[in-house]
């Protein structure tokens, strides 16, 4: 019995570290998706690409959008969302 109670420890340990993980990147690529698509700064097929992008490319979608695009909307002196 002792040792049924220790496993189950041990995979609330690691599930909830991961469950944790999993809810922040899920909240980023919400984050990004929605940034891409009232982006203003981007215009016609460029923001379909890039909603897609992010849409179909997940978490990596939204880190490219967010280190490669995101970063234009700030030299075009489009408002930046707050970080």
């Amino acid at each position: 019995m002792i040792e049924t109670s220790h496993h189950a420890a041990w995979g609330m340990l690691i599930f909830l570290p991961v469950l944790l993980i999993s809810l922040v990147c899920f909240a980023f690529w919400l984050w990004m998706l929605v940034d891409c698509a009232t982006n203003q700064g981007l215009k016609g097929n460029d923001k379909i690409v890039w909603v897609l992008i992010v849409l179909f490319a997940h978490f990596i979608g939204a880190l490219i959008y967010f280190f490669v695009a995101r970063p234009k909307r700030a030299l075009e002196g489009g408002p930046l969302p707050p970080t």
